[in-house]
């Protein structure tokens, strides 16, 4: 990994440096114009003289904290914590009123005479604290020394009169507004007083705290009690129930037989009764119940019974009662009156009960309320202590300000006056400095500017990683210029200087392109490019000579009908062409021009209205057929492919195609739609030869005589035929 990353910054480094290179005149052009305004701005400097005069700050403002209770009484304090006092006043003393007031008693004027403006005498104008202390330093900047320090002891005593007015304008305001607002805040206590003693006399409010302990204890006992009522209630009814069970009687049965049982009306008549059925049950033995004595026993039983049932009615009401509960043993008595007895308990047991719970849910109530109570006694409370602690302070402060009032002082003193500066301050090395880094800065960030919106491709690597085809050859930029009578050095490098780096380089164009393709041999090449002005009849013609020199038979095909540089290179002028075959006005073997040994030229002739139609005829196809029988190699020239569709309409007839890519020439959007238009139509793309490369790091040419002479070592390669690719 550190061995990628030092790769990666090394190419970052590569990559500016190149674009360093290409731009070096932009760069050094705008350097060195913004540093010579900055050395011409520096020597046109008049001198400048700084006088320097300082404040020392005091705790010593009673104004500030009159009205505000919260504040330290003297202390001179920012409203947040960010804030700092002497930053405060340092902008109080750049204060508008101050400034104005300096410039006008000292008449300061620009360079025209014209009254200095606030701005351009804050410019001049610095106040900074001197950190550690409680010193602000004032700084002014003039060309006249005396009006220097005029001007910062000037604003220094126009300062202190402004800070000691300010302290007597605060104190009188503090003074009137305390002095208003004592009633309110004496107003506010008592009015807080009377509500606090309003709230306790509604609720019944003693201490609400005790009341809360004693309350949760009072509910505690409650409980207590509410649960054993409920169990000796639970007993009672128990008892009951088991004693109607045994008696089968209620218990409101049982009291109405206990009444009868007791009543000596009813016990008498029930006597009387009882001996009567005796007696009739003893006659009835003896007589027929036609006998008369039969009849006065049946009637005097019957009298009986109903003097018995109205005296038993007398006691109980209408409510039938049997003749064997109007007698009763001692036992049954005594378990009726345990019944009656059971019976009373539990009706007191049960209304014990309820009144139990009637006390608990008003105690409960009284509790659930009390922290309504506490917080609206508390807030009671507070407003009351608010209102006093208000009171007090303000009772306060209207004692300490009628001391301030009628003081004259400030929190601020000269301790250091301005004296009238010797020695002007030079800033031209700073001046040079500046602007020699400004225009570095500038120079390289215009040049990188510059790069950023330059879309065309700059170097070899580029356009490998764009196309992605394998290179086949490089052709260096040569800088040959034509003279006269010697015009083709620049066109025909390989023929008419065979020694030199662009023979070396088609040489090695020709070999890569025989090892391309290994199950056929490779007659046909299409060479194309993206764009015109990329070389491509350049590599064309070439390459031709290239292979032609090797030995075999090459045909050159013009077929770039839009725009033929075939004959302006092999300087041809026979108007009969590629076209006039095409159309039949003439034949294939004797339209070819013979140009070099084994290397034939077919120019593009007469220029037809549409090309197109032309080159994707049969003709054309039938025509590269028979060119191939009778030649070794035959390479066609074609038009740029972000124009015209003729070369993708030739590279059908070709073995492949030769792409021709120029740096700084070809658009990297142009390049794109190139790479997507060979895809999509499926080219068969032999590789690419980058033209007129300029800089590869790593790989270095040397001519083929250079090459001899050193290994004769007759001479030394000298700079001029050394060139890096």
């Amino acid at each position: 990994m550190p061995s990628d990353q030092e790769d990666q910054n090394s190419l970052d480094l590569q990559q500016y440096s190149l674009i360093f290179k290409r731009r070096w005149l932009v760069i050094a052009t705008v350097a060195g114009s913004v540093f010579g305004l900055s050395a011409l701005t520096a020597f046109r400097q008049k001198p400048i003289y700084e006088a320097e005069g300082k404040l020392l700050f005091n705790k010593t403002d009673r104004v500030s904290s009159l009205t505000s209770p919260s504040a330290s009484v003297g202390e001179l304090s920012g409203v947040t914590q960010l804030s700092s006092p002497l930053d405060t006043e340092a902008e109080v003393i750049r204060s508008n009123p101050i400034v104005e007031k300096t410039i006008t008693n000292l008449k300061l004027t620009d360079k025209k005479g014209v009254p200095l403006e606030i701005d351009e005498f804050l410019k001049k104008l610095k106040v900074k604290s001197m950190k550690g202390t409680d010193i602000l330093s004032i700084y002014y900047n003039s060309t006249d020394p005396k009006e220097a320090a005029a001007v910062v002891n000037s604003l220094m005593t126009y300062y202190l009169e402004n800070n000691v007015s300010v302290n007597q304008t605060q104190a009188t305001a503090a003074k009137r507004f305390l002095t208003k607002q004592l009633p309110e805040v004496e107003g506010r206590v008592i009015r807080a007083e009377a509500g606090l003693r309003r709230f306790k006399e509604e609720n019944k409010v003693v201490a609400l705290d005790q009341e809360a302990t004693t309350g949760v204890e009072r509910l505690t006992a409650l409980s207590d009690q509410i649960t054993q009522a409920q169990s000796n209630l639970v007993d009672a009814e128990t008892r009951s129930q088991l004693l109607q069970r045994q008696l089968k009687l209620n218990s409101q049965q049982a009291v109405d037989m206990g009444n009868l049982s007791q009543s000596k009306a009813v016990q008498q008549v029930l006597t009387e009764y009882q001996q009567a059925e005796n007696e009739l049950a003893v006659a009835q033995t003896r007589y027929t119940n036609e006998h008369p004595q039969i009849a006065n026993l049946m009637a005097k039983a019957a009298a009986l019974r109903k003097q018995l049932e109205v005296r038993v009615g007398e006691n109980v009401g209408k409510q039938p009662v049997s003749q064997q509960n109007l007698q009763m043993g001692e036992l049954k008595q005594s378990l009726t009156a345990q019944l009656v007895q059971s019976d009373v308990e539990r009706s007191a047991l049960a209304n014990r009960v309820t009144v139990l719970k009637n006390a608990y849910a008003l105690s409960q109530k009284r509790l659930s309320i009390l922290p309504l109570l506490q917080q609206k006694q508390q807030q009671l409370e507070r407003q009351l202590q608010v209102a006093r602690t208000t009171y007090e302070e303000l009772l306060k402060r209207s004692q300490e300000v009628e001391v301030v009032v009628n003081q004259n002082v400030g929190n601020a003193r000269v301790v250091s006056g301005a004296l009238v500066p010797n020695k002007a301050n030079s800033n031209i090395i700073l001046y040079l400095a500046l602007g020699g880094f400004l225009g570095i800065l500038l120079g390289v960030g215009i040049a990188l500017m510059l790069e950023a919106m330059d879309q065309s491709l700059k170097t070899l690597e580029q356009a490998q990683q764009l196309f992605g085809y394998p290179l086949l050859g490089t052709i260096p930029h040569f800088g040959q210029k034509a003279k006269a009578g010697k015009e083709s050095l620049v066109e025909l490098p390989v023929r008419d200087n065979p020694h030199s780096l662009a023979s070396s380089a088609f040489e090695m164009l020709q070999t890569n392109l025989d090892f391309s393709i290994s199950d056929k041999p490779l007659k046909i090449i299409a060479v194309v490019s993206s764009t015109p002005g990329e070389g491509r009849s350049f590599v064309a013609a070439n390459l031709a000579v290239a292979k032609a020199h090797m030995g075999r038979r090459v045909l050159l095909v013009d077929a770039d009908m839009r725009h033929s540089c075939q004959e302006k290179i092999w300087k041809l002028s026979n108007p009969i062409g590629l076209s006039n075959v095409l159309v039949g006005q003439a034949e294939f073997p004797l339209t070819t021009q013979e140009v070099l040994v084994n290397l034939d030229v077919l120019t593009v002739g007469t220029i037809p209205p549409n090309p197109a139609a032309l080159l994707n005829s049969q003709r054309m196809v039938s025509l590269i057929q028979e060119a191939a029988k009778n030649y070794d190699c035959v390479i066609i020239d074609t038009p740029a492919l972000s124009l015209f569709g003729d070369a993708l309409m030739l590279s059908k007839v070709a073995d492949g195609i030769l792409l021709v890519v120029r740096p700084g020439v070809l658009d990297t959007t142009v390049a794109k739609n190139t790479k997507t238009m060979l895809e999509q139509s499926r080219s068969h793309v032999l590789g690419m030869v980058v033209n007129g490369v300029t800089g590869v790091s790593g790989y270095s040419y040397y001519s083929s005589k250079e090459y001899y002479q050193n290994n004769g070592n007759e001479n030394k390669v000298s700079k001029e035929n050394y060139q890096k690719v």
